[in-house]
């Protein structure tokens, strides 16, 4: 009796752990998809920030330029549009992430910004009183302070996308990023020309 209760013990027995070693790697790959996602989604939100800080010292600063050079009014309406460009694909959610278009939408928007903003900063440079104004230099602190956290920043999310898109392709998870809903997401990628070092004295 006992060796008959036995045989029927086993394979049922061999059939909970094989369950359970299964719901186990599961879990754990499942749990480290979304552990990886929401670092992605924190960089991502860090991106953002230093974007915004920049959208924010654009009106002050040209503003201060306004006031000096006034006449230089295609340049200072080229850096309010590209601003206002920005603005329309600012307040995104992170599920841009996965659409490379609106990724890639996004992505320009901010070029034409920095590149209309290069152009502001080449122009001041016939202005010698708006170049020594402190108002125009502490704002120019800023924004060159800023334009180096965009770098680091978009650096550390293309790091964090790295990890979290390697992980999820790999065989077998990437059937459990399949069935789980965990998509690839987009790189930050070098604008055109940006090999280039750009010309901006100030």
């Amino acid at each position: 009796m006992a060796s008959k209760t036995f045989k029927w013990l086993l394979p049922v027995f061999i059939v909970a752990v094989l369950l359970f070693m299964i719901y186990s790697s599961f879990s754990g790959t499942y749990n480290k998809m979304v552990r990886l996602e929401e670092s992605v989604k924190a960089s991502w939100g860090q991106v953002e920030n230093v974007y915004q800080r920049r959208m924010d010292l654009i009106p002050n600063l040209v503003a201060t330029v306004k006031g000096y050079a006034a006449h230089e009014s295609d340049t200072l309406s080229a850096v309010t549009e590209a601003r206002s460009k920005v603005g329309g694909v600012m307040n995104i959610s992170d599920e841009v992430l996965q659409d490379p278009a609106a990724f890639q939408r996004f992505q320009q928007a901010q070029g034409e910004l920095s590149g209309a903003l290069q152009r502001l900063m080449v122009v001041t440079e016939n202005y010698p009183d708006l170049k020594a104004n402190e108002n125009f230099l502490a704002l120019q602190d800023q924004l060159e302070g800023t334009e180096n956290r965009i770098a680091v920043e978009r650096m550390r999310f293309n790091d964090e996308a790295q990890v979290y898109n390697t992980y999820i392709k790999q065989f077998p998870r990437l059937f459990i990023a399949n069935m789980s809903g965990f998509d690839e997401v987009s790189y930050f990628q070098a604008s055109e020309g940006a090999d280039k070092a750009p010309t901006v004295n100030f």
